[in-house]
């Protein structure tokens, strides 16, 4: 049974390196702690953005190339999240995290010090692989977690992680303004190394689940992916939507660098600021979820996403501009909550790998989605970017809406986390209880 002691903070966590007991809670103070990681961790695949037009003209190499800072980085992401993460759920996740943490650091520093475009991209490559610990930290903390503060806890920790995002366009944008691009890497170097120590010192640790091997736990991730259809529709959902978050943000700052804005990098970092609604939006999307009303939230955003970019089409008004991107950030964000607090309804001892298939397609459509723009916007300008991010966002609807009239099969049940529906509400597909 919860306690009250539990339900309230989870006091009953372990101290730092000692094993903590799966759904015993955790404390307000450890949750705030790592979602402050998630945000300095997240920060680092981003920080290019806003720099784009300012890497171009420092190394002279096309914006094709110099886009690969931000498609390869996403690309690292995914292959930290198909080969590293899945450990989570074989070998102790704190002794994963805190040497994860120390590489990303050092990979950091060679960022700040890469004498050509090559290296700064094989740079951010890597630190795409290493930053994929986040993905060890969310479950963990999600397995740490009681039944009544899943959702909230999660919510906590997605709050942190896109304000992580949104601050790291506008710090690099003024860091680069005041003293160069290489300071941007150099003082997220110094972060990483500072946020490596406090987790060793604070981090609990959870069970090693037993038995297994690493071929085999691979082998799962994709047995997971082909035997569980609510799995497959939320890494669908998820991808197409962060497709079309980095089709936005990837072409935006080219756009911005022109007429009529013609704006500097420092600017155009502030206009990661608006990412602030979609950072607000994530502790009530996991509340929706604790209440059992994500599917009709999911439709809603998703919507959303789909008019975000009819106003982004009329990008020659400002006001229309920043609308778009503030619909488009809280669209897009409180979709990935809502998907990743339903997912974690999995047994803990798969999480690691549900996770795992969920993120690598959110972020292989990430990495899609900034493929596209550094290729769309200079053959089809801002238009064609606005028609494909549309597109996007409605294919994303049809995955919801056929979902929403689907009969599940008998395997599937309603997620453990979740007490199942009285008739009348909404229905939809819900993890099985698949086994560990």
């Amino acid at each position: 049974m919860t306690t009250e002691r539990s339900r309230r903070g989870g006091a009953a966590t372990a101290p730092a390196g000692r094993t903590a007991t799966p759904g015993s809670g955790i404390p307000r103070s450890l949750v705030l702690l790592l979602a402050a990681a998630c945000g300095l961790i997240v920060a680092n695949n981003y920080y290019a953005q806003p720099l784009l037009p300012d890497l171009q003209d420092t190394f002279g190499v096309s914006s094709a190339v110099i886009g690969l800072c931000v498609t390869l980085n996403q690309l690292g992401y995914a292959a930290g999240l198909v080969l590293v993460v899945p450990l989570g759920d074989l070998v102790s996740r704190r002794r994963l995290i805190v040497p994860m943490l120390a590489a990303d650091a050092v990979i950091l520093a060679a960022a700040a010090a890469a004498p050509g475009a090559w290296a700064l991209i094989a740079a951010l490559t890597l630190a795409g692989v290493t930053g994929s610990v986040i993905n060890i930290l969310i479950p963990m903390t999600a397995t740490l977690a009681d039944d009544t503060q899943r959702g909230r806890v999660v919510g906590t920790l997605m709050t942190g992680l896109l304000l992580g995002v949104l601050l790291a366009r506008t710090v690099a944008g003024a860091l680069d303004e005041l003293a160069g691009w290489r300071l941007v890497y150099a003082t997220a170097a110094v972060l990483i190394a500072a946020l490596t120590l406090t987790l060793y010192r604070k981090l609990p640790d959870l069970p090693v689940p037993p038995g297994s091997s690493y071929p085999r736990l691979l082998a799962s991730v994709a047995s997971l992916v082909r035997t569980e259809p609510f799995l497959r529709r939320r890494m669908a959902i998820g991808a197409a939507g962060f497709a079309a978050f980095q089709l936005l943000w990837t072409a935006l700052p080219f756009m911005l660098a022109k007429e009529p804005y013609g704006y500097s990098p420092a600017i155009i970092g502030l206009f990661g600021l608006l990412g602030a609604a979609g950072a607000l939006c994530a502790q009530p999307a996991g509340r929706l979820q604790d209440r059992g009303l994500a599917h009709t939230a999911t439709g809603l955003l998703l919507t959303a996403i789909v008019a975000s970019w009819a106003l982004l089409a009329g990008h020659e008004i400002l006001a229309l501009v920043i609308a778009g991107i503030l619909l488009l950030d809280v669209g897009v964000q409180g979709v990935h909550v809502l998907n990743q607090a339903r997912i974690y309804g999995y047994r803990p001892q798969i999480r690691s790998r549900v996770t795992t298939a969920y993120m690598s397609a959110y972020f292989l459509g990430g990495s899609a989605g900034g493929a596209l723009a550094v290729t769309l916007y200079p053959w089809l300008g801002w238009p064609g970017v606005c028609a494909v991010g549309g597109a996007l966002g409605l294919v994303a609807i049809a995955l919801w809406a056929t979902e929403r009239v689907r009969t599940a099969p008998p395997a599937e049940t309603v997620p453990p986390t979740e007490p199942a529906e009285p008739a009348g509400r909404d229905t939809q597909e819900g993890p099985a209880p698949h086994p560990g």
